[in-house]
């Protein structure tokens, strides 16, 4: 049924942007929006550690004491794009004053270029018949907040996007302009730089991991461009995927988020901060109590590898992974559901000549559990590049331990799970049929019809039945069936003959090696009931 686009929740990043823009992401419900002169939403994160001290008014705990003490360190932030009408960025102008020598001769030199400046012939973008590109101009607000008194500024990386021109403004009206040191779009981080003749009122890093749901926290930050704003809650869930990148493990709260607090800190109650805003989930675009902060124990290591770096340095295995759900875990003899299944080896990556192989699960990385597959991303990104780690997998029922070499993640690896999505239509009736699948062994007609590339081995699926538990699994026509319980099938007859074998072994369900048209491949258990 499909479901009212104006009624059902959305996932909110929030600077805000001119003009108003609102995006939504294919089968997700995550709107990114703008609203001129307002700043884009973010949310809270984890629960802080009480204090026994804190004055109590009218039966509740008061947190005057608290935000009077780390208001100073909280700052908004406003982003300025200035952009030709292709949408490249360009360079900020120097400001030429009236009585500036040679100022006719500047202005009339940026001016032929579609960067006139105000006061200096009209409107910054003014230009004549015959001059270049006309500017387009955008501004984003968000929050931010100060770690390092020599003038670091935490915030996300959203809240400043590609804007050329971002100034710091302080609870006492202090305006700094601001240079990027670095940005991490996959955690939606950045780290700015402001200059001071004097030291800047400064936060720390607290231990997120040491909140508890239930714990209460503090967000201030830059609601609707209403800078130093106060909310109060609790955190009510940690942990959180809301898949919007690899490593999500998002603090959620209930405390009050809204447009303008992307980047603002959530405070424990002993005045660190735990968890950097960064969305909400909301039907309106405004706060109903659902927001969502990166937590400090992952922000930490990827702000001091920012400051450090100017960019983030991951772990890299080069390995694709799946979940490993109830079935599966059955199929493969691992007890309880648990780990990371490799459904994909990188033949150049450091996973390869370690000896990691396709079917392996991972249930420990650097003496660390891996209790499903969102673990080991996180694990890998936070541990140094060129370490030897040890690895325990699960291969054929029995653990093992190999060493990696780890490498390092670039910019154009992808971390994600394993999918295959290959449309394709339905064929003949096939030799055999089984578990709501009919198969056929390769021919040259099924190879064309569903372009299947050469060297791609398994049997070809030529119909799902709609009702079955393959067709809930996202089995599709045209894929094929490379491995049934970890042994391969070349044949109709392998199939039956292998299901036959797993249900005399007691087993409830069978697990499939299955590969796109492409080689993609990924593991479905399919129930043999």
């Amino acid at each position: 049924m499909a479901t009212n686009p104006t009624l059902a929740p959305a996932f909110a990043t929030f600077a805000s942007r001119a003009p108003t823009v609102t995006a939504r992401r294919a089968g997700r419900g995550f709107l990114v929006a703008g609203v001129a002169g307002l700043s884009l939403l973010a949310s809270p994160l984890t629960a802080p550690a009480q204090t026994a001290s804190a004055p109590i008014i009218q039966g509740q705990m008061s947190l005057a004491d608290l935000a009077e003490r780390v208001m100073p360190a909280v700052v908004n932030i406003a982003a300025v794009t200035t952009s030709d009408t292709r949408g490249r960025t360009l360079p900020q102008i120097p400001q030429l004053g009236p009585d500036t020598p040679f100022g006719d001769l500047f202005e009339e030199f940026f001016n032929r270029r579609g960067q006139g400046q105000q006061g200096q012939g009209g409107r910054p973008g003014q230009q004549g018949e015959n001059q270049g590109p006309q500017q387009r101009r955008s501004q984003s607000a968000g929050s931010g907040f100060v770690i390092d008194a020599s003038g670091i500024v935490v915030t996300n990386s959203h809240v400043i996007g590609d804007a050329n021109d971002i100034t710091v403004i302080f609870n006492n009206g202090l305006r700094l302009k601001a240079e990027v040191v670095g940005k991490d779009a996959k955690v939606d981080l950045a780290v700015l730089r402001v200059k001071h003749d004097k030291p800047l009122p400064a936060v720390k890093l607290g231990d997120s991991d040491k909140m508890r749901i239930g714990d209460p926290v503090m967000a201030i930050g830059n609601p609707f461009g209403l800078g130093g704003s106060v909310s109060s809650g609790i955190v009510s869930a940690r942990n959180r995927d809301i898949q919007q990148g690899p490593y999500d493990t998002y603090i959620q709260t209930d405390a009050a988020i809204n447009k303008g607090n992307s980047g603002g800190p959530l405070f424990n109650m002993a005045g660190e901060v735990i968890g950097i805003n960064t969305a909400i989930l909301s039907p309106t675009g405004g706060s109903v109590g659902i927001g969502f902060a990166v937590p400090s124990s992952l922000a930490s290591n990827i702000i001091d590898q920012l400051k450090e770096f100017g960019e983030t340095r991951r772990g890299w295995l080069g390995v694709r992974i799946q979940s490993v759900d109830d079935a599966t875990a059955e199929a493969l003899g691992l007890g309880t559901a648990r780990g990371a299944l490799v459904a994909g080896v990188d033949e150049k990556g450091p996973g390869k000549p370690a000896g990691l192989d396709v079917g392996d699960v991972i249930t420990k990385f650097d003496g660390k559990d891996v209790k499903d597959s969102r673990d080991l991303p996180r694990i890998v990104a936070a541990t140094p590049v060129g370490k030897d780690v040890p690895v325990t997998i699960m291969r054929k029922g029995k653990e093992e331990v190999k060493t990696v070499k780890l490498g390092r993640l670039e910019d154009g690896e992808k971390v994600q799970p394993a999918s295959a999505r290959t449309p394709a239509e339905p064929a003949k009736p096939a030799v055999t049929a089984a578990l709501g699948l009919e198969f056929s062994p390769q021919t040259e007609e099924l190879r064309k019809r569903h372009s299947i590339k050469d060297g791609v081995k398994g049997v070809v699926i030529t119909r799902v039945d709609p009702n079955s538990n393959a067709a809930d699994k996202r089995i599709q026509v045209g894929e094929l069936v490379v491995e049934i319980g970890q042994e391969a099938v070349n044949s109709p007859e392998d199939v039956t003959r292998r299901i036959d074998a797993l249900k005399k072994e007691g087993k409830k369900s069978a697990l499939l090696l299955v590969a796109n048209a492409q080689g993609e491949v990924r593991f479905v258990a399919i129930s043999m009931n």
